[in-house]
């Protein structure tokens, strides 16, 4: 058989699977390698990410990394391993609203120390926050209202989810999930 006919074939064959039901396991499928690729501003270091942190359902060498820099608490400059679920729940996320805009990144990981001086500012910091150890991020979506990210958030069902109207942002985490 020459390579155009095989190539015809398969492309047919490809066609009618969409049109039966076996189309719906190939786009799972397809979903599942698909790049997953994230953008970032971090609003107090100015700094910006763009990166691709899985292809083909396997870590990139090197992302997370990269990742754990940026993410890394700005007031110590301590880095830790971010939660690649975290990652994960980001990235359906930022699908939800048709990969459009970057998250804006309030916080990542806080040092134990940096979560402590912030507790006692604050009223709102858990003593063991998840942002701890790596899995928490407190963000924006420059393409989406605050209040409907939230909203997606929940939807996923996959961790916990804070809103925080006045501050504009919202607390993802892969804990167990709830809401606050």
């Amino acid at each position: 058989m020459s390579i155009g006919r095989r190539h015809f074939l398969v492309g047919s064959l490809g066609g009618m699977a969409g049109l039966t039901g076996f189309g719906r396991a190939g786009c799972a499928f397809a979903a599942s390698i698909e790049a997953h690729s994230l953008a970032f501003y971090h609003i107090h270091t100015a700094e910006t990410l763009k990166i691709t942190y899985r292809e083909h359902g396997e870590l990139v060498a090197g992302a997370l990394e990269e990742v754990n820099h940026f993410l890394r608490d700005f007031r110590t400059e301590q880095e830790h391993d971010i939660d690649v679920e975290l990652l994960d729940q980001l990235h359906q996320l930022f699908i939800r609203f048709d990969r459009r805009g970057h998250f804006e990144v309030i916080s990542g990981y806080r040092s134990p120390k940096t979560n402590a001086v912030l507790r006692q500012a604050s009223g709102g910091v858990a003593e063991h926050s998840l942002h701890i150890s790596g899995r928490a991020i407190d963000v924006r979506l420059t393409s989406a209202a605050t209040a409907d990210l939230r909203d997606a958030a929940l939807a996923l069902r996959s961790g916990g989810v804070g809103y925080y109207r006045q501050s504009n942002f919202v607390h993802v985490d892969t804990g167990a999930f709830r809401a606050w």
